[in-house]
């Protein structure tokens, strides 16, 4: 069982002590990286404005990543490599970089959703972190009490972002979501913040691997009142589970577990709107909003 910060679904628990172990890890990576690029570019003899000019970052955000409080782009990794003539030394630290943006229990998450060839989620009382804007999910982490430092919050949003690269994998994964109608209502981060979330679903819907649906709020039945869950059919054959609440989440393997995932997802997709009805759902809601 994993615990602490969750993306699965977009669920946020935020203060477990494996969390800010986790966090520690990923700081201390961040910090072992930025010392290494600071080494290499007083090595050449660059200042900070001269070498942020050079790859085309600011001071300030150069200082920011040899600090260890910014997670490098592999951009900033590729061209601080060959302007520091570093022979692909620095370069090398984008997959450490990118393994450090998540907590250790969302790695495994993470590299289980590459491994997917279809992947199925039903958000219960949020849209699932795979469908958020940038503005909403700054807005979601903004929710969090106590709030969050001010690296640890970007992080934790270049972190979910970062999970979007999965619709554009190759080969193709097929992604199904199942979301509920009040969260399609719920004006986190206010007005303009939701208008743009509902555009952005629309725009998300259009692509030919994913399928979405609304349940609504005056359904009289309902597969899905245990939670979020999410199915991800693997490229070995086998299916695996996750599930959160409050304080916890865990990936599920147990067969039987895991079939009851299934069809809780199967009946959850027939007592929701189809996809183009969905579709004109948020269309309608957007509209209105």
């Amino acid at each position: 069982m994993a615990r602490g910060e969750s993306d699965g679904s977009g669920n946020q628990n935020w203060d477990s002590d494996e969390e800010v172990e986790d966090e520690e890890d990923s700081a201390a990576v961040l910090e072992a990286v930025g010392r290494q690029i600071k080494l290499w570019r007083q090595s050449a003899g660059f200042s900070q404005p001269a070498f942020g000019a050079a790859i085309g970052y600011s001071e300030a955000q150069v200082y920011k990543v040899e600090a260890g409080k910014r997670i490098p782009k592999p951009d900033f990794l590729d061209k601080a490599d060959e302007i520091l003539n570093a022979g692909g030394k620095l370069a090398e630290f984008k997959r450490d970089v990118a393994e450090a943006r998540y907590p250790k229990k969302l790695r495994h998450l993470t590299k289980l959703e590459r491994e997917s060839l279809e992947i199925l989620i039903y958000g219960a009382h949020n849209i699932p972190g795979l469908l958020q804007s940038k503005e909403y999910a700054t807005a979601m982490f903004a929710q969090a009490r106590p709030a969050l430092l001010r690296e640890r919050f970007e992080r934790l949003v270049e972190a979910r972002l970062a999970r979007q690269a999965i619709f554009d994998r190759r080969p193709m994964v097929t992604l199904s979501f199942v979301l509920e109608e009040v969260t399609l209502r719920r004006p986190i981060g206010g007005r303009a913040v939701l208008r743009g979330e509902l555009g952005h679903l629309l725009a998300v819907s259009e692509r030919p691997n994913v399928e979405l649906q609304v349940m609504p709020t005056e359904s009289e039945e309902h597969a899905g009142l245990g939670g979020a869950l999410q199915v991800l059919r693997l490229m070995t054959g086998q299916t695996i589970g996750y599930s959160e609440t409050q304080l916890t989440s865990r990936i599920i393997s147990d067969p039987r577990e895991v079939h009851a995932l299934e069809v809780r997802y199967g009946i959850l997709r027939s007592q929701a709107l189809g996809p183009a009805r969905s579709r004109e759902f948020i269309e309608k809601l957007l509209g209105d909003t």
